[in-house]
């Protein structure tokens, strides 16, 4: 028997999911612009693999929220996110072993004895819940788009660069800047 929870995803045909998971211990990993290029890319991979579209997001320095529209009946969430923070732990791994020895050691963790794994993000799935009313769609891109300036990391939402923000403030006329993953917008008739 597992000693880990497990997180039940739950999907409704026209929800959309708003997820929140966090690097190892809350720390600020994800500060580094490369770091947060690869990030994009990761999510972009994952969206196309999964056929999910990016609504929103925002990375902070120590976690991530995205707010997504899968376009499968019944859709894998658990694998979803699996297929954004796989590869891109696989690849800050990489890099660490070749250039900063201190950090590796500081994310591998004993999982037993005998057994060490490297971990970038904190174990479990995080936070997950579904958004099936335009109410609950607006409280979440404020909440969303409002962590940056909240922590005082920027004075409005949309000079966060790793935010949909901008791009939500100015769509239809915003060009997506190509660091960032594909923004898609909202869904065609959602909550209408």
């Amino acid at each position: 028997m597992s000693h880990r929870k497990k997180l039940k995803h739950f999907h409704e045909p026209g929800h959309l999911h708003e997820f929140t998971f966090s690097c190892y211990q809350r720390q600020p990993l994800l500060t580094r612009e490369d770091w947060m290029l690869r990030l994009a890319q990761c999510v972009d991979a994952a969206n196309a693999e999964m056929n999910v579209q990016l609504v929103a997001f925002v990375f902070m320095p120590e976690h991530v929220h995205l707010l997504t529209y899968p376009l499968d009946e019944q859709p894998n969430l658990g694998l979803y996110l699996a297929r954004i923070k796989q590869p891109f732990s696989r690849q800050i791994r990489v890099e660490l072993e070749q250039h900063n020895p201190e950090l590796l050691e500081r994310l591998t963790v004993q999982e037993r004895p005998g057994k060490t794994c490297f971990r970038f993000w904190q174990e479990g799935a995080g936070f997950d819940r579904n958004i099936f009313s335009r109410e609950a769609l607006e409280a979440s891109l404020n909440y969303l788009h409002m962590n940056p300036v909240k922590r005082g990391l920027c004075e409005r939402a949309i000079d966060w660069k790793w935010s949909s923000a901008r791009y939500h403030e100015e769509a239809p006329f915003h060009r997506q800047h190509d660091d960032l993953p594909h923004i898609h917008g909202f869904p065609i008739g959602a909550f209408d």
